[in-house]
């Protein structure tokens, strides 16, 4: 067991270290969620299991605080309203429980952050494809291979795993190291 715990933080360490090469996109997400917020608009977070839990969580970095005391910002995670999630895929069907939340409540100039580690979800996909007829930018969270996704967001950080929970570690790394820069630039 002790080699295993070595060869998996081995594994994070590098994978971590691969994931400052997404600098550039990262900023550029950063800088889409900036805008839209300082344009009055808002942050959107979906995605499904574990991803879901970090839609959550980041949208509560931006609606509470992520370190520094400020106002709220609005962030909103399609993942949390049970009778909307449950009314839809029974009405309409599973794919469509984030595409049709975002057509109720997402507006031109808003930001969705798509989460999937495989890039595939169908209802993650369905939301990116309605979120672009809307206006709505896309700012796109997977593994390395992109999956359907990656021709589909304003900007796909793409993170460099292919392993699920290596995945999920970076791409919260990623979401408090967006909701910080958000953050930095709104609270002053």
């Amino acid at each position: 067991m002790e080699d295993d715990i070595k060869s998996y933080c081995q594994e994070a360490a590098s994978g971590f270290t691969r994931l400052a090469d997404l600098a550039p996109d990262i900023q550029r997400a950063a800088e889409c969620m900036i805008e839209a917020v300082r344009g009055g608009g808002k942050i959107m977070f979906c995605g499904n299991g574990g991803s879901a839990a970090d839609a959550q969580h980041l949208a509560a970095e931006l609606e509470g605080r992520y370190l520094l005391d400020r106002p709220p910002l609005p962030g909103m995670a399609l993942t949390v309203n049970t009778s909307s999630l449950t009314a839809i895929g029974n009405d309409y069907g599973f794919v469509d429980v984030f595409a049709r939340q975002l057509q109720a409540h997402g507006r031109r100039g808003d930001v969705l952050v798509a989460l999937s580690t495989s890039g595939n979800s169908p209802n993650v996909v369905k939301a990116i494809t309605v979120a672009r007829e809307m206006g709505v930018v896309v700012v796109g969270l997977t593994g390395e291979r992109g999956g359907e996704m990656d021709g589909l967001c304003s900007v796909c950080l793409k993170v460099p795993s292919g392993f699920t929970p290596m995945i999920q570690q970076m791409h919260i790394a990623v979401g408090h190291m967006l909701c910080g820069f958000v953050e930095e630039a709104l609270a002053k």
